[in-house]
């Protein structure tokens, strides 16, 4: 099959983000033809001057709609591009130059109708950028769920560098109105009408993670309320590895209790974890500044993630709630 590629950019407030992706489209390697559909999902502050600035390079669509969500969006744009396999990204993202080269390869040895590709560090990016890149990618922080597994039938692409074939998204509707978790649950449905994933390790995105410390803190728990939510909507896909947020969290404050009354074993485990990390992390980074910041990113994505994991997992197993009753703020009317 000749594969036609179309890029899916939803954007929201963030026209910097789209001039930074747009001159690496520019600099791709290769000579495989591709178009871009941008769809601005409800913004006060649109990308169109920039697109414009860039229509004459690339070929680009533009698309401006009411906000509904970047699961919605994407789906939009699907549904306006003309390739037969979309490749999605987050506007906060920029692509080296090989990157579409590697997805061609990739692709024509084995071919799945759904793919998932790492995210990395930039040279240029932040310390913090830098420091939560690390510890939302490395093995020893996150199991390797976001990139860093050769796993293909297992693998759950994010939707912040995903392809998809127009196939699987006309079987599968596309994403659903929840968010974050819309990729995951996309990934499982999938999963269930018999088409294979796969990670393809050389095709990497800079992404860049514009963000707080609050912010990464809310992000993150929005990521582990919705985990409990995925969990029931697909219970064969849960695992044992989801509750480890919670768990060190709640070995964090044990730890700290048991040292006033004078046992200090468990804050002795949970200390030479965070220094293991902390040398992996200045290994990875060559940073001093940035291992110490990557403890931050740890203890903030751990924290964050496992509150909201354990507060979803009472909502919906004690209190009997429905999620879209329990966390409203995680769906979107369409």
């Amino acid at each position: 099959m000749q594969l036609h590629f179309s890029f899916i950019i939803p954007v929201y407030n963030r026209p910097e983000e789209i001039k930074e992706l747009l001159e690496s489209f520019t600099l791709l390697e290769g000579d495989t033809k591709f178009e871009i559909v941008i769809v601005e999902d409800g913004s006060t502050t649109t990308s169109k001057t920039h697109i414009e600035n860039y229509s004459s390079k690339l070929d680009i669509s533009y698309y401006y709609k009411k906000n509904s969500g970047p699961g919605d969006s994407r789906n939009y744009g699907m549904k306006k591009a003309k390739g037969n396999y979309f490749i999605i990204l987050d506007s906060d993202c920029v692509l080296p130059k090989q990157y579409l080269k590697e997805v061609l390869i990739s692709l024509k040895d084995d071919y799945v109708d759904c793919f998932g590709g790492p995210d990395a560090a930039h040279e240029s990016f932040t310390s913090l950028q830098k420091a939560i890149n690390y510890s939302m990618t490395a093995f020893i922080t996150t199991g390797g769920i976001r990139g860093h597994e050769k796993s293909i039938d297992k693998f759950q692409p994010r939707s912040f560098n995903m392809g998809l074939s127009k196939e699987a998204f006309e079987v599968s509707n596309g994403f659903a109105r929840v968010h974050p978790g819309e990729d995951p649950d996309l990934t499982i449905r999938l999963w269930k009408k018999g088409y294979r994933t796969k990670l393809i390790p050389k095709a990497f995105v800079y992404h860049k993670r514009r963000i707080s410390w609050f912010k990464f803190h809310t992000q993150l728990n929005k990521f582990g309320k919705v985990r409990p939510i995925l969990n029931q909507w697909h219970p064969k896909t849960r695992k044992i590895t989801y509750w480890f947020p919670s768990v060190f969290v709640l070995c964090l404050f044990a730890s700290i209790l048991f040292a006033f009354f004078k046992m200090f074993w468990l804050l002795a485990f949970v200390l030479a974890y965070y220094f293991v990390v902390l040398i992996l992390a200045i290994i990875e980074t060559k940073s001093i500044s940035v291992g110490f910041q990557s403890l931050i990113a740890l203890t903030i994505q751990f924290y964050s993630y496992g509150v909201g994991f354990l507060k979803s997992m009472f909502m919906l197993k004690i209190l009997k709630k429905k999620p879209e009753e329990a966390f409203p703020k995680l769906f979107f009317n369409l």
